[in-house]
């Protein structure tokens, strides 16, 4: 028996590059590596089988439907490794002060996968990010994930060159800060007692399908909704209160890396939408306060600024 040759995921590579416009490339791209923890976008199809009546009781026909570009791409956030990821997330470009903010501008990738090892390459183009999400956890990387929306898969042979944008160790969760406010939350104390944060951007994409095409003609965006969670130890009704009054408040927090690069996100206008103060054994007791991100009625008015 002849030896069989597969594709390995130890030899699996990601690349990315960014489009002019939707699902078209410009002249000459760069086509960056892409670090991931894993890979999860596919092209799908719903299928319709016919309800033709037949004497012999078989199917007569089955069909393919509109294809269906989706699925995750989970990574160790790392500085400058995601910014393009995070602008599509974002619709919006980093300006001038490495600031970016939720914003109206589609921006849309091509993904690359290439299976190096079978010489095997799918592309998706008019890829963009649905949602993201990203958790931070005691002794831990931060992690997180992008999901995908996009136009259609293409199979090749020829694997493009791909450069490498950022190489930074990924972030941690032993060094920045957390910080919560009813007001400046630059002048409050950090959070000693929390346990973890995360929240997720959702974009709410919607394929644009026609009749007469196989492949959706856009990806129609709705409201961004921003939302997250925070838990800590209970040791004080203080972040409880929060919840129960319905206060406003903020919250920012910061990763730092072993070369001093640092990531901020600030929401300057949350409110808690819950909470859940559970005891499960003789241990510390814990509570998680979901949030909720608003506009703020002061610049740049966005649910969430990032800054690098």
């Amino acid at each position: 028996m002849s030896e069989i040759s597969t594709a390995l995921g130890s030899r699996f590579k990601a690349a990315y590059a960014v489009e002019d416009s939707w699902a078209e490339l410009g002249d000459s791209p760069t086509v960056y590596d892409l670090r991931v923890t894993s890979f999860g976008v596919n092209l799908s199809r719903d299928s319709f089988t016919s309800n033709e009546i037949r004497s012999d009781r078989q199917t007569a026909d089955q069909r393919q439907g509109m294809d269906d570009i989706s699925g995750d791409l989970g990574i160790e956030l790392s500085y400058g490794a995601f910014d393009d990821l995070i602008a599509s997330a974002m619709f919006n470009d980093w300006d001038s002060d490495d600031n970016i903010i939720i914003g109206t501008t589609q921006k849309s990738l091509r993904l690359q996968k290439a299976f190096t090892d079978i010489g095997e390459c799918h592309e998706f183009p008019g890829c963009v990010i649905s949602s993201w999400s990203v958790t931070v956890e005691p002794n831990a990387m931060v992690t997180g994930s992008f999901s995908v929306m996009g136009k259609t898969m293409k199979t090749t042979q020829t694997l493009d060159g791909a450069v490498t944008k950022a190489s930074n160790a990924p972030f941690d969760s032993f060094s920045g800060y957390i910080r919560e406010a009813t007001s400046d939350p630059t002048s409050s104390d950090n959070i000693a007692v929390v346990t973890g944060v995360d929240f997720s951007v959702e974009n709410n994409l919607t394929p644009l399908q026609v009749v007469g095409a196989r492949q959706a003609q856009g990806l129609a965006e709705g409201r961004a909704n921003v939302t997250g969670n925070l838990s800590a130890y209970f040791a004080s009704s203080e972040l409880l209160n929060r919840f129960l009054n319905e206060t406003e408040t903020m919250l920012e927090f910061q990763l730092v890396d072993e070369s001093s690069n640092t990531l901020t996100f600030s929401f300057p206008r949350i409110k808690f939408t819950g909470s859940d103060i559970s005891v499960d054994g003789e241990g510390p007791v814990t509570m998680s306060l979901p949030f909720t991100a608003l506009v703020p009625s002061t610049s740049p008015m966005s649910v969430l600024m990032i800054s690098r």
